[in-house]
């Protein structure tokens, strides 16, 4: 039976493991929230390809690839696949297992997501959604385990990993500004608020870039003993890519590194 270490089993782990792909837990219902218009010069395409590896406690503790591919049209639209991988270590797992697989087909203008595939499996827990978004009706369908459920949703609502290619795609990031979005993820919306806090730089093994440093709070009602927000890294140029992810738990931090990126555009 696969033992448990304290700081590790909670939300977070999974937020970073799937790199926002479980982004919402149980917290306060979202208010409907205005969409955004995204960039006409979309800051990523099929073919690109992320790879990063996760620490905690200076432990590697997994890795995660997220990916973007072509896809078959929907409703006459250009569609883009969003894959994220990801897994705990062998060391990691010997005391909590996380194997996730999240699939987005989102419309490649609006960035809307037509439907979201995840395959959770964390520990002793497994769950299997299948989400279909009627954005016209302003409806999702949620299967959840084979049982369904119908939602209302606004406009502009996003699954738990487009809405990081949406934040990539929005022109107005800068120090100073906010915005918020409505989250569809596990049969309930959320509220994100989104708060960009300054740029730094950042290092990694493809040398220093200057970043975005981006809150996002999380709806979370104190289940932790500590702020239940991420902080997500992004290159301050029109890639937007997201070299670094960090999220406090109860004892430490868990970060998520960019080590590898293939497909990323110049830099503009």
């Amino acid at each position: 039976m696969p033992r448990r270490i304290p700081g590790l089993r909670c939300p977070h782990w999974s937020l970073l493991l799937v790199l926002l792909a479980s982004l919402l837990f149980p917290g306060d219902p979202a208010h409907p929230t205005p969409a955004l218009s995204v960039s006409a010069a979309r800051p990523f395409a099929a073919g690109e390809r992320l790879t990063y590896t996760i620490s905690w406690l200076k432990i590697r503790a997994g890795s995660a690839v997220m990916e973007v591919k072509d896809s078959v049209p929907i409703q006459d639209r250009p569609t883009l696949t969003l894959l994220i991988n990801a897994k705990t270590s062998s060391f990691v797992s010997t005391f909590y297992p996380v194997e996730n697989r999240v699939e987005s087909a989102i419309d490649a203008g609006t960035i809307s997501p037509h439907r979201m595939i995840f395959h959770r499996r964390e520990g002793r827990r497994k769950n299997d959604f299948d989400v279909t978004f009627h954005h016209a009706e302003g409806t999702v369908t949620s299967i959840k385990d084979g049982v369904a459920n119908t939602l209302g949703i606004p406009p502009g609502t996003q699954d738990a990993i487009s809405c990081l290619y949406y934040l990539r795609s929005l022109p107005s990031l800068r120090p100073g500004s906010s915005l918020a979005m409505t989250v569809h993820h596990d049969q309930k919306n959320y509220r994100l608020e989104v708060q960009i806090e300054a740029v730094e730089k950042v290092k990694g093994p493809w040398g220093e870039v200057e970043a975005l440093r981006v809150l996002a709070i999380m709806p979370f009602q104190g289940i932790f003993l500590n702020e239940g927000n991420i902080r997500v890294w992004l290159t301050n140029d029109a890639r937007r890519v997201p070299v670094m992810m960090k999220a406090k738990v109860i004892i430490g931090s868990i970060v998520a590194r960019l080590v590898d990126g293939f497909g990323i555009p110049p830099a503009r």
